[in-house]
């Protein structure tokens, strides 16, 4: 859009650019599709800069990184903005 709107030495231009600079670092590696009666799917994917780990990617009991525990305090406090707006729509 910027460039459409003849802003392409504006200084916002630039910043965005050394921000998906940034951003982009560590995007690299190969990834397979699946064409199939107009619908694509990805069939696998690889990067050295990958986050995904079979080994740590179960949410079971001892699996070392996450603990289930963790999750209720998490679910409070993303769900508190809900509660409040709930809270003031019912007048409490």
């Amino acid at each position: 859009e910027l460039v459409y709107a003849g802003r392409w030495f504006d200084p916002l231009r630039e910043s965005m650019d050394a921000f998906m600079e940034k951003i982009t670092e560590t995007t690299t590696g190969a990834v397979t599709l699946k064409l199939y009666k107009g619908s694509l799917s990805v069939a696998s994917r690889r990067s050295q800069y990958s986050l995904y780990r079979q080994d740590i990617s179960s949410f079971e009991e001892g699996s070392g990184i996450y603990n289930q525990a963790d999750a209720a305090g998490f679910i409070r406090l993303y769900g508190l903005p809900i509660r409040v707006r709930a809270m003031l729509q019912s007048g409490l």
